[in-house]
């Protein structure tokens, strides 16, 4: 043995390993009791009083001599640097003394080794960390109260003078399209650093981002200031607080609720604009634009990084429902965990891909445009679209991930790229007349917005269900680039039509034929039945018998 023989035995032996152990104690035992027992004072005395300690150790440990393979030289833990332990209380905290015991004690298997989990033992936080995360998502849904920041910046434009915005009437959402892009390129970054530093870091991180660049925009009307305040900064903030949301939420509850929670989580963004919306109008009309984007960015940079300490994941080991028994759980159970750069080897990521495009930069082409698609019907109260669509838009994402569950992810895409089709080009005659009725108005964004709230529940839980859970963070970051590519190009190519044509209608047409291939596309992703076994019987040559029977 390397340790002494009497130590941490009974009080009679040797005074360290009462149970009162001092930090003294401690220092000593790293000192002496580890290889160089041989030196304590004590040693001698005890040896002598108490002889039956040593008969039950190893005789070679305690006689090198005998050993002709043993090393002469003297112990290595003699002439090691003593290890230094600072305490800041009297006592030593029990981790310590565990390290240091199972340190000179490797003989010794460690307490954890030893101690299976016990999942009962451990404190769920699902509630937690799902509250939390859709609290994230309330905040970081700012984004889609863009158009009503657009809407005080055309007015900017067009009155022109001292302080107003000088920017070509086609760049307006030149910021909007940035951010998207933005959004889409850091949920690669941020799941990265979210599987490697946890999703408490990775939020902070986007919250502190969204608020540098709320703030930097406040300061100036300048177009690349914007471009680089609202569109990279906030964007980039947005992915990282986004991404940092849904992972953890999905890891505390069972497999049969993927779609369920990804919908509760992600619909807090989508319901964003039920407050933002009226708030924008209120402080816009009272403070200002700018000052008005000074207050968000104090305000989300807070609210953020505050939620994000509340966002954890499982321990290793963790099992959400250790009595689930469905095809769901089972289904799940066999999923492959998936490298992210295995994913470009995968043809079912290119549909993914191109489906998610379609569906997130039609239904982006609206929400960007909902405030000046309502003006003509609704004067004034424009905004309230906004409001109002943002339940559609948090109804779809919660709607989906439920009926997800029950009739399967593919499907159930399939089914919402084509009503979206549909909605596109009934919105032709709606939007594009002058006498549309503002409740047909209201009724037809809010059903676009829905089908697009619809693309962020399912594409996170095909994520789960095609790719596993261990680099979810990033398969999925990768997977979301198509949702900003897509709103950057659609954007962009709707607000070229609209100026170069004056109304939607160009818009509605090229997103209508690529939500119908889109559909047809979704349908390759339904899973393939199993061949069924062949029943019928096989039919036999009479000469092939004749051979067999030869051969036999």
């Amino acid at each position: 043995m390397s340790i002494c023989p009497y130590f941490d035995q009974d009080k009679k032996y040797c005074d360290v390993g009462e149970d009162y152990i001092s930090p003294y104690d401690v220092v000593a035992m790293s000192h002496h009791c580890s290889g160089r027992y041989r030196g304590c004072e004590r040693f001698e005395e005890l040896a002598n009083r108490y002889p039956e300690v040593l008969e039950k150790t190893d005789q070679l440990e305690l006689s090198p001599q005998s050993d002709p393979l043993r090393s002469p030289y003297p112990h290595p833990h003699s002439e090691r640097t003593p290890i230094h332990i600072k305490f800041s209380n009297k006592w030593p905290l029990a981790y310590r003394l565990n390290y240091v015991k199972s340190c000179y004690r490797s003989n010794e298997p460690r307490r954890e080794e030893i101690t299976p989990m016990q999942p009962q033992t451990i404190k769920n936080r699902g509630l937690q960390v799902l509250l939390a995360g859709l609290g994230i998502n309330l905040a970081l849904g700012i984004l889609y109260t863009w158009s009503i920041f657009k809407g005080a910046i055309t007015d900017s434009i067009a009155g022109g003078g001292s302080g107003s915005f000088n920017w070509d009437a086609a760049s307006v959402n030149d910021p909007y399209a940035v951010a998207c892009l933005a959004f889409a390129a850091a949920m690669i970054l941020a799941g990265k650093c979210q599987d490697k530093l946890g999703p408490k870091v990775t939020c902070i991180i986007g919250g502190l981002l969204v608020g540098s660049g709320f703030i930097l925009i406040s300061q100036t009307t300048n177009y690349w200031a914007w471009v680089a305040g609202f569109g990279l900064m906030a964007g980039t903030g947005i992915g990282f607080g986004y991404s940092a949301a849904t992972p953890p939420a999905l890891k505390w509850f069972s497999p049969a609720k993927t779609g369920l929670i990804a919908g509760i989580v992600v619909s807090g963004f989508g319901l964003a604009s039920v407050y933002i919306a009226p708030l924008a109008k209120y402080m816009l009309a009272s403070f200002g634009l700018q000052q008005s984007m000074m207050y968000f960015g104090i305000a989300f940079a807070i609210a953020v990084s505050s939620l994000g300490l509340l966002i954890v994941n499982p321990p290793a080991g963790f099992v959400a429902d250790p009595s689930a028994n469905n095809s769901a759980a089972k289904a799940v159970s066999t999923v492959q965990d998936v490298a992210p750069m295995q994913l470009f080897k995968n043809a079912k990521f290119y549909t993914l891909w191109l489906c998610f495009f379609i569906g997130s930069g039609a239904g982006l082409m609206v929400i960007g445009s909902a405030k000046g698609l309502a003006k003509a019907s609704m004067g004034e109260m424009a905004f309230l679209v906004v409001v109002i669509m943002s339940v559609g838009n948090a109804a779809g994402r919660l709607i989906a991930g439920v009926v997800s569950d029950k009739i399967g992810r593919a499907t159930t895409l399939c089914i919402m790229l084509a009503f979206q089709a549909c909605l596109m080009f009934a919105a032709i005659p709606i939007l594009g007349g002058q006498g549309s009725h503002p409740a047909v108005v209201a009724l037809i964004v809010t059903a676009m917005v829905f089908n697009y709230g619809t693309n962020l529940s399912l594409f996170p839980s095909f994520a789960k269900d095609n790719w596993g859970m261990k680099h979810f963070g990033m398969n999925y970051g990768i997977l979301f680039s198509a949702w900003g590519v897509g709103a950057f190009v659609l954007v962009r190519v709707s607000e070229m039509l609209k100026v170069k044509t004056g109304s939607m209608d160009s818009s509605f047409i090229v997103a209508g034929v690529l939500l119908l291939v889109g559909a047809m596309m979704a349908l390759s992703l339904r899973p393939q039945k199993a061949a069924a076994p062949a029943t019928e019987p096989i039919f036999v040559e009479e000469e092939d018998l004749v051979l067999q029977e030869a051969n036999d």
